[in-house]
């Protein structure tokens, strides 16, 4: 599965000094796609995969006392024409508990 994670920083400085310290202290199981950073640094949209929502939650449990977070699960562009063109398909709802906005 895929998701967006948008991540608010509470300490952009330290956010930063810990991913460099520690790298992304991903779980097993738990891929970094790619990320986008707003230019004033205050946010920061990341797409991840894993077929464990828990897995997220593990995650951002790392980071919470510095970033807020919002996680999403999105679907490719292709994913959702295909999903669109068949209406009997509908997606999966997935649980992230505390996490999910």
């Amino acid at each position: 599965m895929l998701f967006m994670v948008i991540e608010k920083f509470r300490d952009t400085q330290a956010v930063y000094r810990r991913a460099r310290e520690r790298g992304r202290m991903l779980p097993e199981g738990l891929r970094y796609v790619n990320s986008w950073v707003e230019a004033s640094l205050t946010r920061c949209w990341q797409a991840m995969e894993c077929e464990d929502a828990a897995l997220l939650q593990e995650w951002a449990g790392q980071w919470k006392d510095l970033v807020e977070f919002e996680i999403v699960p999105v679907l490719t562009s292709q994913q959702a024409s295909e999903t669109a063109s068949h209406p009997s398909a509908s997606a999966k709802p997935v649980s992230l508990g505390h996490l999910a906005k």
